[in-house]
């Protein structure tokens, strides 16, 4: 059985096996008074940007615990490099994507005021995007990935469209997923390694033809995920898990 998961800050390359360090805050919270962890059971701790300690526990206190470092290494980045841009979406299913996008494997999240979503964070960005965050957080540390995904700042259509010329222009290469497209989207995404890949999910209504047109003139190329319409909080995960699974195996045709 894996050890439990918590995040702390640390600088692995500056920790050296014997090291002790002290887990606190809510983190530590957590451990010593709600999962009532003992003296000599393992844990991991990850910093969220590769880096991870396998430790043991040395004491526990009210809120906190005394940790003995056991080994200290650094993971790569997750390859291919795959970023979500997630429309906003009622009832909870955009949260539900960032959830389960984290768990498998996803690198960056950006929000999407889509023209069509239902669900909006005007005056309100920072308490949607902190909560888009922290979902992010517990989904890496149940999954006990070292890497957690950074939830960008909310994007309109037209920033969606800009960053993704910007990234295109870089060597990255986007997928907008719709259900009128024609090209599956592992024949039209040829991934090599460190691919960066950005992948647009559209919310409940669907991308705009205007939206669709702004994307596509930005270099990004319409996929087909498959032969039946998934919703909104499926279809990133789905074209993670496609994507992950193609880099692993080759082609999946």
């Amino acid at each position: 059985m894996s050890a439990p998961c918590y995040v702390a800050e640390f600088a692995v390359e500056a920790t050296v096996p014997g090291t002790t360090i002290e887990l606190t805050g809510k983190e530590g919270h957590h451990a010593a008074t709600v999962r009532r962890t003992r003296v000599g059971e393992r844990i991991d701790l990850v910093n969220g940007t590769g880096g991870r300690l396998q430790c043991d526990v040395a004491a526990v206190d009210r809120g906190s615990l005394l940790l003995n470092v056991r080994a200290a290494e650094a993971e790569p980045q997750p390859d291919p490099k795959i970023v979500l841009i997630q429309a906003l979406a009622k009832g909870g299913r955009d949260e539900q994507a960032v959830e389960t996008s984290t768990e498998f494997g996803v690198a960056g999240i950006v929000p999407w005021q889509a023209e069509r979503s239902i669900a909006t964070w005007r005056g309100k960005e920072d308490k949607g995007r902190t909560r888009w965050q922290d979902t992010a957080i517990a989904a890496a540390k149940q999954s006990r990935r070292a890497w957690i995904p950074d939830v960008a700042f909310p994007l309109s259509s037209d920033g969606v469209a800009s960053l993704l010329a910007s990234g295109i222009a870089s060597g990255a290469v986007a997928a907008i997923c719709h259900e009128e497209a024609v090209t599956p989207l592992t024949s039209a995404v040829d991934l090599t390694a460190g691919q960066k890949v950005f992948v647009v999910v559209g919310p409940e209504g669907g991308i705009t033809p205007h939206e669709r047109d702004l994307f596509e003139e930005a270099g990004a190329l319409t996929c087909l995920l498959g032969p039946h319409v998934l919703r909104s909080a499926t279809a990133g995960p789905y074209a993670i898990a496609t994507l992950m699974a193609s880099r692993s195996l080759g082609p999946l045709d």
